[in-house]
């Protein structure tokens, strides 16, 4: 599974704040979905999926990390 972090966003042009909110957005959808795994404030990685979800466009494979 494709994976994204805040650094990888922030790779993209977005700013800290920014990639830091869309990743906690991410997490808190993926909650809504019966994800309980991403209650914890220490998970930082989310699905790529999740991430283009909330942005409205496809992230390219190589703009993010692969299985980790």
């Amino acid at each position: 599974m494709e994976t994204c972090t805040k650094q990888d966003l922030m790779e993209k042009g977005y700013r800290e704040f920014q990639a830091r909110e869309i990743i906690r957005e991410a997490k808190l959808m993926l909650v809504k979905k019966g994800c309980p795994f991403y209650l914890s404030k220490g998970r930082g990685r989310v699905p790529k999926w999740a991430v283009e979800e909330i942005l409205g466009y496809e992230l390219e494979t190589g703009e993010v990390a692969q299985n980790g």
